[in-house]
């Protein structure tokens, strides 16, 4: 098992999904920020069923983190109520694993 979590947010479109994700990442909240862009959403918000253009980030970090990573994301979403949801990594590249956890260890944190 690992501390990594990888956390799923979705935005109105790729401007503000590599905005946040270049925020998040800058501020070592996160170690990785991945945009995919043209994803469709489809939800009732204030009892209308809407269907709209969005796109996702998914950033890698360490779940100790993820309190003040969801403060600072929903700090700088334009949306009311942000999609902002986290999973367990629970294995992979161990490398690549521990990079996460260097990138966003407490040293860079105080800078």
């Amino acid at each position: 098992m690992t501390d990594a979590i990888a956390v799923y947010v979705t935005t109105s479109d790729g401007i503000e999904a590599r905005a946040i994700g270049k925020q998040v990442v800058k501020e070592h909240l996160a170690a990785c920020a991945n945009v995919s862009d043209g994803m469709r959403s489809i939800y009732h918000w204030e009892g209308k069923l809407c269907e709209e253009s969005e796109s996702t980030l998914l950033l890698k970090t360490r779940r100790e983190l993820l309190e003040q990573l969801t403060a600072r994301i929903r700090e700088l979403h334009s949306y009311t109520c942000p999609c902002i949801v986290a999973f367990p990594i629970v294995g992979g590249n161990t490398d690549y694993l521990a990079w996460i956890d260097r990138e966003t260890s407490a040293t860079w944190l105080h800078e």
